[in-house]
């Protein structure tokens, strides 16, 4: 069984993609930027407040499929400045430390937004199955 989620992002239609997508008991869910209600990038500057906010906004995805930070079992964060990973480590280690899932911190070009300096995607295990 598969459910799609939408953010309602115009962008999904036109790109042809879900905020995520529940799939034989595991969620995954598209790299998400530090953007507002308003679709502009919160914290400007600021790798630790980009990260957070990014991290709150994928809790609220988890929770709309039904699961938890606790069910999470992989994370990707990219970042546009590797020697800014300590920021990025320290808000995912204030989220994850106790769950500890597996993590890949990769080094990119910047975003199609500049001021996106971090996106961070996630798998996690359907609570209604873990």
């Amino acid at each position: 069984m598969r459910r799609n989620i939408s953010s309602g992002s115009p962008w999904e239609g036109k790109l042809g993609y879900s905020r995520a997508v529940i799939a034989n008991g595991l969620v995954f869910i598209s790299a998400t930027a530090a953007t507002g209600p308003d679709g502009k990038v919160v914290s400007r500057g600021d790798v630790y407040a980009q990260t957070r906010a990014i991290l709150d906004k994928l809790g609220q995805v988890l929770r709309e499929a039904g699961a938890t930070y606790q069910d999470v079992v992989q994370t990707r964060i990219y970042l546009t400045d590797i020697a800014r990973w300590e920021d990025a480590g320290r808000a995912h280690g204030e989220v994850f430390g106790g769950v500890r899932p597996a993590l890949t911190m990769l080094h990119v070009k910047p975003f199609l937004d500049p001021d996106m300096l971090v996106e961070i995607e996630l798998t996690a295990i359907a609570a209604a199955t873990s």
